[in-house]
């Protein structure tokens, strides 16, 4: 049982985020792209062109996800609801249910298949790594209901009147490339959407690509291969190449999401996992304005 954040099941809440990134780095490197000079007519044409390729599942669980954190005077989503919006777009995240007891974590951590994470669902709770509110791998159902336990104990040391939702039980996605997917709203140019790779890649490299949305499937496939580390996605020193086709999936239903709701005002998934076949995403977190 691992209480600290030992891999990218649970990234630190203080890492850079995509869309710092984009806000950072978008109006340098305006002159440089035409393409992010869209007037309205182009936006709505090309908007209308990608919402052709392909109908996605009803959506009617997004806006009142939206709602009740307005009504709750919240201008980001709990983590569950934010991923319950990327699953409602099509976007793959790791299974996931929300609990509130102990036998029900366990129960659910069975009909998942272990290893799994526990984290805390509060909207008093930030930094959930850095309070305890984190604990990975377990891989029996006394580990899960003994993290439970441990949990809430955690999160009452460090505010004893929080409000608890739940207690998020997740699959533990299994290590592979990550990458990441972000969005943020521009002032000028409107939803803008970012790639690049996880670690290093972005956080000290910056070797990020971006568009502004909507985005055709050309784009998304040119996001992919403009950042530097591309060959590592390709396969690199007798490495399995990744599956690049769900990147591009990803990228295009993002930009659905956030041209759908131009209240979005930053989006991240980070990390995305990607596999030989696939991919998950672990974490996904959604500001509103």
């Amino acid at each position: 049982m691992k209480h600290e954040c030992a891999n990218s099941n649970e990234k630190n809440d203080d890492n850079i985020s995509a869309s710092s990134v984009i806000t950072s780095s978008i109006l340098k490197r305006t002159e440089k792209c035409s393409r992010l000079k869209y007037t309205k007519s182009q936006r709505d044409k090309s908007s209308a062109n990608f919402c052709n390729e392909g109908s996605l599942n009803s959506l009617r669980k997004v806006p009142q996800i939206f709602k009740k954190a307005r009504q709750e005077k919240r201008n980001y989503l709990l983590e569950p609801e934010a991923k319950t919006v990327c699953r409602e777009y099509g976007i793959p995240v790791t299974k996931f249910e929300v609990v509130k007891n102990v036998d029900e974590a366990a129960k659910c951590a069975e009909e998942m298949s272990y290893p799994v994470v526990l984290k805390i669902v509060s909207p008093d709770v930030v930094h959930k790594s850095d309070v305890g509110g984190v604990i990975l791998n377990l891989n029996s159902a006394q580990e899960v209901k003994d993290a439970y336990k441990k949990i809430l104990e955690n999160i009452k040391k460090h505010k004893a009147n929080a409000k608890i939702i739940g207690i998020l039980v997740q699959e533990m996605a299994p290590q592979s490339t990550e990458v990441i997917v972000g969005a943020t709203k521009d002032p000028q140019f409107g939803p803008a959407l970012m790639f690049g790779l996880g670690g290093i890649f972005v956080e000290v490299l910056k070797d990020v690509t971006f568009r502004i949305a909507p985005i055709t499937r050309q784009d998304a496939q040119e996001m992919v291969t403009e950042v530097k580390a591309y060959p590592i996605l390709k396969g690199y020193r007798g490495q399995p190449s990744v599956d690049i086709d769900a990147i591009v999936d990803i990228l295009l239903k993002t930009s659905k999401l956030v041209m759908d709701h131009l209240e979005i005002k930053e989006l991240d998934l980070n990390p995305v996992m990607v596999y030989e076949k696939g991919a998950k995403t672990v974490d996904a977190r959604i500001i509103l304005e």
